[in-house]
Protein backbone atom coordinates (compact mmCIF):
# COMPACT_ATOMS: atom_id res chain seq x y z
CA UNK A 1 0.00 0.00 0.00
CA UNK A 2 3.06 2.38 -0.64
CA UNK A 3 2.43 5.52 -1.54
CA UNK A 4 4.86 7.15 -4.22
CA UNK A 5 5.03 9.92 -6.20
CA UNK A 6 4.77 8.68 -10.18
CA UNK A 7 4.33 10.47 -13.53
CA UNK A 8 0.50 9.49 -15.27
CA UNK A 9 1.83 6.91 -17.68
CA UNK A 10 0.87 6.50 -20.88
CA UNK A 11 -2.69 5.53 -21.67
CA UNK A 12 -4.09 2.54 -23.47
CA UNK A 13 -6.19 3.45 -26.54
CA UNK A 14 -9.65 3.66 -25.42
CA UNK A 15 -10.38 0.53 -27.64
CA UNK A 16 -7.75 -1.82 -26.00
CA UNK A 17 -9.47 -1.01 -22.61
CA UNK A 18 -13.43 -1.79 -21.53
CA UNK A 19 -15.65 0.27 -19.47
CA UNK A 20 -15.32 0.66 -15.92
CA UNK A 21 -18.23 2.39 -16.57
CA UNK A 22 -21.13 2.78 -19.20
CA UNK A 23 -24.26 5.27 -18.88
CA UNK A 24 -26.70 5.84 -21.69
CA UNK A 25 -29.25 8.99 -21.74
CA UNK A 26 -29.29 9.07 -17.74
CA UNK A 27 -31.93 11.49 -16.24
CA UNK A 28 -33.26 12.22 -13.20
CA UNK A 29 -35.70 14.06 -11.62
CA UNK A 30 -36.69 15.32 -8.22
CA UNK A 31 -40.60 16.14 -8.06
CA UNK A 32 -40.93 19.01 -10.59
CA UNK A 33 -36.59 19.31 -11.00
CA UNK A 34 -35.01 17.94 -13.82
CA UNK A 35 -31.32 17.02 -12.39
CA UNK A 36 -29.41 15.08 -15.02
CA UNK A 37 -31.46 15.18 -18.53
CA UNK A 38 -29.65 13.03 -20.94
CA UNK A 39 -25.97 12.34 -19.26
CA UNK A 40 -23.60 9.59 -21.71
CA UNK A 41 -20.47 8.75 -20.10
CA UNK A 42 -18.12 6.15 -20.53
CA UNK A 43 -15.12 5.49 -17.90
CA UNK A 44 -11.87 2.98 -19.33
CA UNK A 45 -10.44 1.13 -16.90
CA UNK A 46 -7.43 2.01 -15.37
CA UNK A 47 -8.21 5.57 -16.35
CA UNK A 48 -8.96 8.95 -14.16
CA UNK A 49 -11.86 11.08 -15.07
CA UNK A 50 -13.17 14.10 -13.87
CA UNK A 51 -16.85 15.33 -13.56
CA UNK A 52 -16.43 19.22 -14.37
CA UNK A 53 -19.16 21.29 -13.29
CA UNK A 54 -20.20 24.05 -11.26
CA UNK A 55 -22.30 23.39 -7.78
CA UNK A 56 -25.67 22.16 -8.68
CA UNK A 57 -24.49 21.13 -12.20
CA UNK A 58 -25.90 17.17 -11.83
CA UNK A 59 -22.67 16.09 -10.88
CA UNK A 60 -23.56 14.22 -7.23
CA UNK A 61 -26.77 13.18 -8.69
CA UNK A 62 -25.01 11.68 -11.37
CA UNK A 63 -22.32 9.36 -9.39
CA UNK A 64 -25.24 8.36 -7.02
CA UNK A 65 -26.81 6.96 -10.48
CA UNK A 66 -23.64 5.19 -11.39
CA UNK A 67 -23.48 3.97 -7.60
CA UNK A 68 -26.91 2.27 -7.41
CA UNK A 69 -27.71 4.48 -4.59
CA UNK A 70 -30.43 6.44 -6.34
CA UNK A 71 -31.91 4.71 -9.74
CA UNK A 72 -32.50 6.65 -12.98
CA UNK A 73 -35.89 7.63 -14.35
CA UNK A 74 -34.47 7.27 -17.85
CA UNK A 75 -30.90 5.81 -19.24
CA UNK A 76 -29.10 2.75 -18.89
CA UNK A 77 -25.71 2.57 -16.42
CA UNK A 78 -23.15 -0.80 -16.39
CA UNK A 79 -20.86 -0.73 -13.74
CA UNK A 80 -17.87 -3.05 -13.74
CA UNK A 81 -20.03 -5.47 -16.09
CA UNK A 82 -22.81 -5.04 -14.12
CA UNK A 83 -26.24 -3.19 -14.87
CA UNK A 84 -27.53 -3.08 -11.21
CA UNK A 85 -23.98 -1.24 -9.49
CA UNK A 86 -25.28 -2.78 -5.99
CA UNK A 87 -24.01 -6.26 -7.09
CA UNK A 88 -21.06 -5.04 -7.40
CA UNK A 89 -20.68 -3.06 -4.29
CA UNK A 90 -17.64 -4.62 -2.79
CA UNK A 91 -15.63 -3.95 -5.74
CA UNK A 92 -16.33 0.00 -5.59
CA UNK A 93 -14.84 2.88 -3.04
CA UNK A 94 -16.98 5.99 -2.51
CA UNK A 95 -16.70 8.93 -0.86
CA UNK A 96 -19.84 11.27 -0.55
CA UNK A 97 -19.70 14.76 -0.46
CA UNK A 98 -21.11 14.47 2.96
CA UNK A 99 -18.65 14.05 5.44
CA UNK A 100 -19.72 11.59 8.37
CA UNK A 101 -17.64 9.37 11.27
CA UNK A 102 -18.41 7.82 14.82
CA UNK A 103 -16.86 10.73 16.47
CA UNK A 104 -15.97 8.55 19.53
CA UNK A 105 -14.19 6.08 17.05
CA UNK A 106 -10.35 5.72 16.48
CA UNK A 107 -9.33 6.90 13.37
CA UNK A 108 -8.35 2.92 12.86
CA UNK A 109 -10.96 1.65 13.82
CA UNK A 110 -13.04 3.70 11.34
CA UNK A 111 -10.82 2.76 8.77
CA UNK A 112 -12.03 -1.04 9.40
CA UNK A 113 -15.37 -0.49 9.73
CA UNK A 114 -15.59 0.94 6.82
CA UNK A 115 -14.03 -1.93 5.11
CA UNK A 116 -16.02 -4.18 6.88
CA UNK A 117 -19.01 -2.57 5.00
CA UNK A 118 -17.20 -3.56 2.06
CA UNK A 119 -16.64 -7.41 3.37
CA UNK A 120 -13.06 -6.78 4.97
CA UNK A 121 -12.64 -8.50 8.37
CA UNK A 122 -11.87 -6.02 10.83
CA UNK A 123 -8.49 -7.87 11.91
CA UNK A 124 -7.41 -7.37 8.36
CA UNK A 125 -8.96 -3.34 8.22
CA UNK A 126 -7.35 -2.74 11.36
CA UNK A 127 -3.95 -3.60 9.79
CA UNK A 128 -4.53 -2.22 6.08
CA UNK A 129 -5.86 1.16 8.04
CA UNK A 130 -2.61 0.89 9.68
CA UNK A 131 -0.47 0.62 7.03
CA UNK A 132 -2.84 3.83 5.27
CA UNK A 133 -2.14 5.91 7.59
CA UNK A 134 1.83 5.05 8.32
CA UNK A 135 2.23 5.53 3.83
CA UNK A 136 -0.16 8.96 4.44
CA UNK A 137 2.13 10.56 6.63
CA UNK A 138 -1.04 10.09 9.60
CA UNK A 139 0.81 7.19 11.68
CA UNK A 140 0.49 8.98 15.35
CA UNK A 141 -3.32 9.85 14.59
CA UNK A 142 -4.06 6.06 14.50
CA UNK A 143 -5.37 5.65 17.64
CA UNK A 144 -6.41 9.02 18.29
CA UNK A 145 -10.68 9.59 18.24
CA UNK A 146 -12.32 11.44 15.40
CA UNK A 147 -13.26 14.27 17.56
CA UNK A 148 -9.90 15.35 18.21
CA UNK A 149 -8.75 15.33 14.49
CA UNK A 150 -9.13 18.27 12.52
CA UNK A 151 -11.45 18.75 9.71
CA UNK A 152 -8.96 18.15 7.55
CA UNK A 153 -7.12 14.56 8.66
CA UNK A 154 -10.68 13.20 9.25
CA UNK A 155 -11.44 13.98 6.06
CA UNK A 156 -8.27 12.14 5.14
CA UNK A 157 -9.36 9.41 7.06
CA UNK A 158 -12.62 8.35 5.57
CA UNK A 159 -10.64 8.75 1.95
CA UNK A 160 -8.23 6.09 3.42
CA UNK A 161 -11.93 4.03 4.87
CA UNK A 162 -13.20 4.30 1.22
CA UNK A 163 -10.04 2.57 -0.16
CA UNK A 164 -8.68 -0.15 2.66
CA UNK A 165 -10.66 -2.58 1.06
CA UNK A 166 -8.42 -2.44 -2.52
CA UNK A 167 -11.84 -1.56 -4.35
CA UNK A 168 -11.30 -1.18 -8.56
CA UNK A 169 -13.27 1.37 -9.10
CA UNK A 170 -12.93 4.69 -6.67
CA UNK A 171 -15.20 7.19 -6.68
CA UNK A 172 -14.99 10.64 -5.34
CA UNK A 173 -17.43 13.30 -4.34
CA UNK A 174 -15.69 16.76 -4.25
CA UNK A 175 -12.74 14.73 -3.13
CA UNK A 176 -10.45 18.11 -2.69
CA UNK A 177 -12.78 20.05 -0.93
CA UNK A 178 -11.90 21.11 2.38
CA UNK A 179 -8.32 20.13 2.25
CA UNK A 180 -5.60 22.78 2.43
CA UNK A 181 -2.69 22.73 -0.04
CA UNK A 182 -0.83 20.53 0.96
CA UNK A 183 -2.90 17.53 1.42
CA UNK A 184 -4.91 17.83 -1.73
CA UNK A 185 -1.23 17.62 -3.03
CA UNK A 186 -0.95 13.85 -1.19
CA UNK A 187 -4.32 13.00 -2.33
CA UNK A 188 -3.24 13.93 -6.07
CA UNK A 189 -0.47 11.65 -5.47
CA UNK A 190 -2.30 8.89 -3.80
CA UNK A 191 -5.06 9.13 -6.95
CA UNK A 192 -1.87 8.47 -9.60
CA UNK A 193 -0.51 5.71 -7.54
CA UNK A 194 -4.22 3.86 -7.98
CA UNK A 195 -4.09 4.30 -11.38
CA UNK A 196 -0.49 3.42 -11.51
CA UNK A 197 -2.01 0.18 -9.86
CA UNK A 198 -5.14 -0.07 -12.81
CA UNK A 199 -7.62 0.57 -10.28
CA UNK A 200 -9.96 3.07 -12.28
CA UNK A 201 -10.95 6.56 -10.51
CA UNK A 202 -13.86 8.93 -10.77
CA UNK A 203 -14.19 12.37 -9.11
CA UNK A 204 -15.94 14.86 -9.86
CA UNK A 205 -14.56 18.96 -8.90
CA UNK A 206 -15.25 22.25 -9.60
CA UNK A 207 -11.42 23.10 -9.58
CA UNK A 208 -10.12 22.88 -13.31
CA UNK A 209 -6.69 23.04 -12.35
CA UNK A 210 -7.44 18.93 -10.14
CA UNK A 211 -9.07 17.90 -13.69
CA UNK A 212 -6.21 19.22 -15.76
CA UNK A 213 -3.15 17.92 -14.06
CA UNK A 214 -4.52 14.33 -13.04
CA UNK A 215 -7.21 13.06 -15.51
CA UNK A 216 -6.87 11.69 -18.75
CA UNK A 217 -10.82 12.06 -19.65
CA UNK A 218 -14.02 14.28 -18.37
CA UNK A 219 -17.20 14.78 -18.63
CA UNK A 220 -18.28 18.26 -18.11
CA UNK A 221 -21.55 18.74 -16.67
CA UNK A 222 -23.59 22.10 -16.57
CA UNK A 223 -27.31 22.56 -16.11
CA UNK A 224 -27.71 18.65 -15.66
CA UNK A 225 -25.96 18.02 -19.30
CA UNK A 226 -23.27 16.59 -20.49
CA UNK A 227 -22.31 19.03 -23.52
CA UNK A 228 -18.81 17.05 -23.21
CA UNK A 229 -17.12 13.84 -22.94
CA UNK A 230 -13.83 12.59 -23.57
CA UNK A 231 -9.95 13.13 -23.38
CA UNK A 232 -8.78 16.55 -22.31
CA UNK A 233 -6.28 16.67 -24.74
CA UNK A 234 -9.79 16.24 -27.23
CA UNK A 235 -11.40 19.30 -24.90
CA UNK A 236 -9.13 21.39 -25.42
CA UNK A 237 -8.27 20.86 -29.05
CA UNK A 238 -11.52 22.46 -29.46
CA UNK A 239 -9.84 25.90 -29.39
CA UNK A 240 -7.26 26.05 -31.78
CA UNK A 241 -3.77 26.41 -30.57
CA UNK A 242 -2.60 30.71 -30.35
CA UNK A 243 0.47 31.76 -32.22
CA UNK A 244 2.83 34.07 -30.69
CA UNK A 245 5.64 36.03 -32.92
CA UNK A 246 7.71 39.02 -32.62
CA UNK A 247 9.66 40.10 -35.86
CA UNK A 248 12.19 42.99 -36.16
CA UNK A 249 10.88 44.06 -39.13
CA UNK A 250 7.25 45.66 -39.08
CA UNK A 251 6.59 45.68 -42.72
CA UNK A 252 7.10 43.19 -45.73
CA UNK A 253 5.92 40.75 -48.03
CA UNK A 254 6.08 38.47 -45.62
CA UNK A 255 2.90 40.31 -43.98
CA UNK A 256 0.78 38.56 -46.47
CA UNK A 257 1.08 35.56 -45.17
CA UNK A 258 -0.35 36.36 -41.77
CA UNK A 259 -3.84 34.97 -41.36
CA UNK A 260 -6.72 37.75 -41.65
CA UNK A 261 -7.60 37.34 -37.99
CA UNK A 262 -3.89 38.13 -37.18
CA UNK A 263 -3.93 41.21 -34.02
CA UNK A 264 -0.88 43.18 -33.14
CA UNK A 265 -0.37 43.58 -29.31
CA UNK A 266 2.73 45.72 -28.73
CA UNK A 267 5.71 43.84 -30.44
CA UNK A 268 4.03 40.56 -30.68
CA UNK A 269 1.53 39.17 -32.90
CA UNK A 270 -0.89 36.82 -31.65
CA UNK A 271 -3.48 34.63 -33.91
CA UNK A 272 -4.40 31.03 -34.52
CA UNK A 273 -2.39 28.59 -35.71
CA UNK A 274 -3.81 27.86 -39.61
CA UNK A 275 -4.52 24.25 -40.51
CA UNK A 276 -2.08 24.20 -42.72
CA UNK A 277 0.47 23.80 -39.83
CA UNK A 278 3.50 26.11 -38.96
CA UNK A 279 5.82 25.55 -41.59
CA UNK A 280 4.33 27.42 -44.33
CA UNK A 281 4.32 30.17 -42.58
CA UNK A 282 7.79 29.64 -40.94
CA UNK A 283 8.95 29.64 -45.09
CA UNK A 284 7.27 33.12 -45.63
CA UNK A 285 8.89 34.87 -42.60
CA UNK A 286 12.40 33.63 -43.53
CA UNK A 287 11.89 34.36 -47.52
CA UNK A 288 10.27 37.53 -46.33
CA UNK A 289 12.71 38.81 -44.39
CA UNK A 290 10.68 39.02 -41.17
CA UNK A 291 13.35 38.68 -39.09
CA UNK A 292 11.90 36.30 -36.37
CA UNK A 293 12.84 37.32 -32.65
CA UNK A 294 10.36 34.59 -30.83
CA UNK A 295 7.86 32.56 -32.43
CA UNK A 296 5.77 30.05 -29.39
CA UNK A 297 2.55 28.09 -30.42
CA UNK A 298 0.58 27.75 -27.02
CA UNK A 299 -1.93 25.17 -26.62
CA UNK A 300 -5.21 26.13 -25.02
CA UNK A 301 -5.70 25.42 -21.22
CA UNK A 302 -8.84 23.41 -19.47
CA UNK A 303 -10.44 26.68 -18.26
CA UNK A 304 -10.61 28.09 -22.24
CA UNK A 305 -12.03 25.23 -23.31
CA UNK A 306 -14.90 24.22 -20.69
CA UNK A 307 -15.83 27.89 -21.44
CA UNK A 308 -15.81 27.17 -25.59
CA UNK A 309 -17.67 23.95 -24.31
CA UNK A 310 -20.35 24.94 -21.45
CA UNK A 311 -20.30 28.67 -21.89
CA UNK A 312 -19.34 31.64 -20.00
CA UNK A 313 -21.90 31.36 -17.02
CA UNK A 314 -21.07 27.80 -16.58
CA UNK A 315 -17.36 29.37 -16.39
CA UNK A 316 -18.27 32.32 -14.03
CA UNK A 317 -20.52 29.82 -11.76
CA UNK A 318 -17.30 27.56 -11.59
CA UNK A 319 -15.66 30.59 -10.65
CA UNK A 320 -17.81 31.61 -8.15
CA UNK A 321 -17.84 28.10 -6.53
CA UNK A 322 -14.06 27.88 -6.45
CA UNK A 323 -13.45 31.15 -5.15
CA UNK A 324 -16.39 30.90 -2.62
CA UNK A 325 -15.03 28.01 -0.85
CA UNK A 326 -11.25 29.61 -1.05
CA UNK A 327 -12.56 32.52 1.08
CA UNK A 328 -14.44 29.98 3.42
Amino acid sequence: MDIATTQKPEAAPETAREPAIEARGLVKRFDDTLAVDGVDIIVPRGSITGILGPNGAGKTTTLRMLLGIIDPDEGMRRVLGHENPRDVARLIGYLPEERGLYPSMKAVDAIAFMGALRGLSLPEGRKRGRELLEDYGLRHAADKQIRHLSKGMAQIVQLLGTLVHDPQLVILDEPFSGLDAINQGKLEVLIRSLADKGVTVIFSTHVIAHAERLCEGIAIIAGGKVPFAGRVDEARDRIPAQVRLETSANEGPWRAALPASARRSGKFWQFPLPESGIEPLLRALIDGNAGILSLSIERAGLHDAFVAIAGEAAAASLVATSTGEMAA
